[in-house]
C-alpha cells in the first residue's frame, strides 16, 4: 500500500473516531451544567392563558366586606336619619294603636254594661218617677236621658201637653248622638294610621333604596356590602309600616262594631224613657208636674 493511501485511511479514521465520541462528550457536558430554567405553568398569569381558562373564578366578596349586624335594631342603628325617623313614626303609630284599643275596649265595656243594667232596671218601672229615682243621679247616659225627660216635663208644667213627647224626643236623639260621638272619640286616630302607615313605610322604602344607589355611586361598584344595607333598611321600613297598618285596620273594626252595638243600646234606653212619658201622660188621673216627681 502506498504511503499516501495510509495516510488518507488514517484520516478517515480518525474523523469517524472523533464524530463517535462527539456526542458522548456533550452528553457528560450536560450533566455538570445548571439546570434550565423550569417552563412557566399553564397557570401562569399571561392574557392568553388567563382568558382562555375555563376554571378562572370571578372574584367574590370578602366576608369581612358584608355587613355583619343585619338584625333590627342594628339595621335602625346604622340607617339613614331620614329611614331612623320613619321607623320612630311607626313604631309610636303602632304604640299608639294598641294604647287606644285597650283603653277603648275597657271604656266601651263598662259603657255596654252599664247600659244594659239601664235597659233593665226600665223595663221594671211603671213610671218616670220610679225610674229617675234609681238611675237619675248618675253621669252616664240613661241618668242623662231621664234627666232631660224630667226637666222637659217640668219645664212644660203649665203648658198643653201636645208637644212633650216631640220636645223630649228631640232631646233624646241629641243626648244619644252625643254618646255616640263620645264613646267613638280616638278611633279616627286608627283610621288614619290604617290608611296613611303603608304609604309613610313605603316612602322609607324609597329613601332606603334611593340611598343605596348613592352609595353605589360614590364606590364606584356594585358589590353586595354597598347594596346590602340600604336594602335591608328599605325592607324593615316596609315591614314597620305594615305593622303598624294591619292592627289598627283591624282593630278599627272591631272597635267601630262595638260603637254601633252601644248606640243601639242607648236607643234603647232612649225608647223606654220615652214608653214611660208616654204612659204617665195617658194616665188622666195624674198632671204633668207629678210625673217629673
Amino acid at each position: 500500500m502506498r504511503p499516501s493511501t495510509r495516510k488518507a485511511a488514517l484520516v478517515v479514521t480518525i474523523a469517524l473516531a472523533i464524530s463517535t465520541l462527539s456526542p458522548l462528550c456533550v452528553f457528560a457536558q450536560g450533566d455538570n451544567t445548571p439546570a434550565a430554567p423550569a417552563a412557566a405553568p399553564e397557570t401562569a398569569t399571561s392574557p392568553n392563558n388567563a382568558a382562555s381558562t375555563p376554571s378562572a373564578e370571578p372574584p367574590s366578596v370578602a366576608i369581612a366586606e358584608l355587613p355583619q349586624d343585619l338584625s333590627p335594631w342594628g339595621m335602625f342603628v346604622h340607617a339613614d336619619r331620614i329611614v331612623q325617623a320613619v321607623m320612630i313614626g311607626l313604631a309610636i303609630a303602632s304604640l299608639m294603636t294598641w294604647t287606644v284599643w285597650i283603653a277603648k275596649s275597657l271604656e266601651l265595656r263598662s259603657a255596654r254594661a252599664a247600659v244594659r243594667k239601664a235597659v233593665r232596671v226600665l223595663g221594671k218601672c211603671a213610671t218616670l218617677a220610679q225610674a229617675n229615682d234609681q238611675l237619675g243621679d248618675g253621669t252616664d247616659p240613661a241618668a242623662q236621658l231621664l234627666q232631660a225627660a224630667a226637666s222637659e216635663i217640668r219645664f212644660s208644667a203649665n203648658l198643653r201637653a201636645d208637644g212633650l213627647k216631640e220636645r223630649i224626643a228631640w232631646q233624646l236623639e241629641r243626648i244619644e248622638m252625643a254618646a255616640g260621638r263620645k264613646i267613638s272619640r280616638g278611633t279616627g286616630v286608627l283610621a288614619t294610621i290604617g290608611s296613611t302607615a303603608p304609604f309613610v313605610g313605603l316612602f322609607g322604602t324609597v329613601w332606603g333604596i334611593m340611598d343605596s344607589f348613592i352609595g353605589i355611586s360614590k364606590a364606584h361598584t356594585t358589590n353586595l356590602a354597598v347594596v346590602a344595607p340600604g336594602i335591608a333598611e328599605a325592607l324593615l321600613a316596609t315591614a314597620l309600616g305594615l305593622v303598624a297598618a294591619i292592627p289598627a285596620v283591624m282593630i278599627y273594626n272591631v272597635l267601630a262594631r262595638s260603637t254601633a252595638h252601644y248606640r243601639g243600646s242607648v236607643g234603647d234606653v232612649s225608647a223606654q224613657v220615652m214608653k214611660l212619658v208616654s204612659r204617665d201622660l195617658d194616665r188622666a188621673k195624674l198632671p204633668l208636674s207629678h210625673a217629673a216627681e
